[in-house]
């Protein structure tokens, strides 16, 4: 995906919107709400469905639709070594975080889920550094620390007993998506930033299959909210929210547009509350501001 700067005497002659930052900045938004959007999909998707089908389901509907899109534009194929990257991609955007995701949301709400996953940008940041060997300074960890230790708190406070499987799910789904945001940032620089959830996708499909097909649910006892749901995870959260964001980061650029995850808790909260009528407490939006200000603060001083 290549983007052309303009001058700065043709930004100058561009109205507001027209301006590479504003329609960054709106193209990263959508991507943003449609990934806010997923844990409250996935906890109506599961409500009528077996978790694995909702988590295997939505992958494999976006999997056919990147390998319609991939075909349609004759993307070449990657080489042997990128194909083992892209396995690496797959193990946490394809499966670990859909499906991890999926079985959590089955025992605790998705306002809940939403707190505890926020600290996936710490984790994101983390393998980052690991896998560019480019350390951040100890201000980074000392946010990153009290980050991680007021959500594993809330999620103490909040469980049924000394841990909760689900919260167990849940923190595993965002290392492991976190490693594969890390590593598919590293191979986009070789593959083009969409081509390669595209990739990741498509090499699934072997695998997502059988999983759709074992655990299928009983159809006639599927809801219409709930497969409106699970449509809106496969073609939203898994493959149009990826082209929103990338295109964001492409036009407005990376540094200033990716601060919009930073809104990503907030947006989720509101709409749990809007799709799910889950009652938000104080503690929500104290632990969301909390854990945002972290991350903010960590890269200010990181």
């Amino acid at each position: 995906m290549s983007v052309v700067s303009a001058s700065p005497q043709d930004q100058s002659s561009l109205s507001f919107w027209q301006k590479p930052l504003m329609q960054g900045l709106w193209f990263g938004s959508l991507g943003m709400l449609m990934f806010s959007a997923g844990l409250p999909a996935t906890r109506m998707a599961v409500l009528d469905m077996p978790p694995v089908f909702v988590g295997a389901g939505r992958a494999l509907i976006a999997a056919l639709l990147a390998l319609i899109l991939l075909l349609v534009t004759r993307q070449k194929l990657p080489s042997a070594k990128q194909w083992y990257g892209l396995s690496l991609v797959a193990l946490g955007s394809v499966f670990a975080y859909p499906v991890l995701s999926a079985l959590a949301l089955q025992q605790v709400g998705s306002s809940h889920g939403i707190l505890v996953t926020s600290v996936m940008p710490l984790f994101t940041a983390f393998f980052g550094a690991y896998l560019t060997k480019q350390w951040p300074r100890i201000g980074f960890w000392l946010f990153a620390l009290l980050g991680a230790a007021c959500v594993a708190l809330y999620a103490l406070q909040h469980s049924t007993g000394p841990f909760q499987l689900a919260d167990g799910y849940l923190v595993l789904a965002s290392f492991l998506c976190g490693f594969s945001y890390a590593k598919g940032a590293i191979l986009s620089k070789e593959l083009g930033s969409w081509q390669v959830i595209c990739w990741a996708l498509v090499m699934s499909i072997p695998v997502l299959l059988p999983w759709v097909w074992a655990y299928q649910p009983d159809y006639a006892a599927v809801s219409l909210q709930s497969w409106l749901a699970l449509g809106y995870l496969s073609v939203f959260t898994m493959f149009v929210g990826f082209f929103c964001w990338y295109k964001g980061l492409a036009i407005g650029g990376i540094a200033k547009v990716s601060q919009l995850q930073l809104l990503s808790p907030f947006s989720g909260l509101a709409l749990s509350a809007l799709l799910l009528a889950e009652p938000l407490q104080w503690i929500h939006w104290i632990l969301a501001l909390t854990v945002v200000g972290c991350i903010a603060l960590g890269r200010r001083f990181g």
